[in-house]
């Protein structure tokens, strides 16, 4: 019966996420613009909360939380704190001239202003390949979490598959009728939604174990170390280099950079940016604290599970529970479906409008988007049937290959010496570079080449001062060609 009521919640909530994108699907218009980017029209509420929803992933809603029940609450300064700020600040020195440059020339996706200002096809192609190769790890990441929810919440009478099935199915059918506005209504009403349930989950776990100091002091007791700051997993170098390659990562994920085209006005984007450090904390303080304060509860956690079910089987009722774990599932919908929009328009407008149908009409471009949107999914769920690693290690891999483009892109839209070929080296020769270093891992390569060195310094923000050494040098030693326009990025804002 548990069960029953369980699965009935998760599905009940996710046909509400499905009847809002059919509503959105009555009102949208068929072109390519509407499909990605909502004819840029949307508001300072729905762009902060679609923003938030779409970064509500399995790695911030299970690994996060996973974290801090193995090594400490200090992931909360990391995530919550560090990254939050760092976002807000990046959020205004690339997504505002992204925004004024996309609002003048009519630009849809990175690539393309990309390409359009170094007049190079291939830049376009390249930036759209590498985001899409580190966009499918993050999309398998959702679907995993969503089969090992199920998993804890079903106390595994719904097999893993069984849980990413559904989700995979239900964000095919979300994302090829909504669209970005379907995404970002339903983005609102989910981001409020988990703000919410969230809060209430900490406060009636906490209520049950007897208030915070109580619940403080047995984690206390039960893990000394969680008291102090640093040292264990939370090296200095972790903490430095993990926010700064998820800040600048984040900055450059498809489903996050496109968002900073869709603003109906700069003071949207800039109202956005400064409420941006207030959400994150909203939310990653009582999700990340739950996790820290299960180390001392009497749970058994079991190992490769998410703690949060766990908890919230212990001392929530079955229906709340259910929902909690619906709206998070629903939240890895929200991360997944923006993923698939953005990746299809990655794939039609900077590899198939150029290289395969340059005279594609915008309603043949939005259907082949939409192919596109299913396929990408399938082949996600496929992989993340084999589960590669955890939520925290494959959500990592996809930040650090997403943050080696941060710095070449800063370039090219803050000095005009920039050259093309300044760009390739910049985003070509790191990627290569971290491609081995991941694939050694994947493939047990002897010697393995290492993701950190000594201190817990992630090799990636080397790679990130290469990336920018590169493109610098690079430009300096040679000259700009004959088609590249300096001046399309020439804009300047209030």
């Amino acid at each position: 019966m548990t069960t029953g009521l369980s699965l009935g919640v998760v599905v009940g909530y996710l046909l509400f996420a499905l009847a809002v994108g059919l509503v959105a699907y009555r009102v949208s218009e068929a072109t390519a613009e509407d499909y990605y980017l909502a004819n840029r029209s949307i508001g300072t509420v729905v762009l902060l909360f679609t923003t938030f929803a779409t970064l509500l992933s399995a790695f911030t809603f299970f690994g996060g939380p996973n974290l801090a029940f193995a090594a400490g609450p200090e992931w909360l300064i990391v995530m919550g704190t560090l990254d939050g700020v760092l976002f807000a600040v990046l959020w205004y020195a690339i997504g505002y001239k992204q925004w004024l440059i996309g609002d003048r020339h009519g630009y849809v996706t990175l690539g393309e202003m990309l390409g359009d200002r170094f007049g190079s096809v291939g830049l376009r192609a390249l930036v759209a390949g590498v985001s899409l190769l580190w966009l499918f790890p993050y999309v398998m990441l959702q679907q995993m979490g969503a089969g090992e929810a199920l998993v804890g919440l079903t106390d595994g009478v719904v097999p893993y598959w069984g849980g990413a099935a559904l989700v995979t199915a239900f964000m095919i059918l979300y994302v090829v009728l909504a669209g970005m506005r379907g995404v970002a209504w339903t983005d609102t009403v989910q981001g409020l939604f988990m703000l919410s349930v969230v809060w209430i989950a900490a406060a009636w776990v906490v209520s049950a174990v007897g208030g915070v100091d109580a619940a403080t002091g047995a984690m206390l007791d039960a893990r000394p170390d969680f008291g102090s700051f640093g040292g264990g997993t939370y090296t200095p170098g972790f903490i430095i280099s993990t926010a700064i390659t998820i800040a600048f990562g984040v900055t450059m994920f498809p489903q996050i950079n496109q968002r900073f085209f869709v603003a109906k006005s700069g003071e949207t984007l800039k109202r956005s940016f400064v409420l941006w450090p207030v959400l994150v904390l909203l939310l990653f303080l009582p999700a990340f604290m739950l996790g820290a304060w299960a180390a001392g509860m009497p749970v058994e956690v079991p190992d490769g599970a998410n703690v949060l079910p766990v908890v919230l089987n212990e001392y929530t009722p079955a229906w709340f529970a259910a929902l909690v774990i619906a709206g998070a599932m629903a939240a890895m919908m929200s991360s997944s479906d923006s993923m698939l929009l953005s990746g299809s328009s990655y794939f039609t407008r900077d590899v198939y409008r150029p290289v395969v149908n340059a005279d594609a009409s915008e309603r043949r471009e939005a259907w082949i988007a939409r192919i596109g949107v299913a396929v990408f999914a399938l082949l996600a769920f496929v992989a993340s049937l084999f589960r590669p690693g955890t939520l925290i290690e494959v959500g990592d891999t996809a930040f650090s290959g997403f943050a080696l483009l941060a710095l070449p892109v800063i370039c090219a839209l803050y000095w005009d010496r920039t050259t093309r070929s300044g760009m390739i080296a910049g985003v070509l020769v790191p990627q290569v570079a971290y491609l081995a270093v991941v694939l050694s891992a994947v493939v047990g390569a002897v010697p393995t080449l290492p993701r950190t060195v000594a201190g817990g310094w992630d090799v990636a923000l080397g790679l990130m001062v290469l990336s920018a050494l590169l493109t610098v040098g690079v430009s300096l030693v040679t000259a700009p060609t004959a088609d590249s326009d300096a001046s399309r990025f020439a804009v300047t804002g209030d």
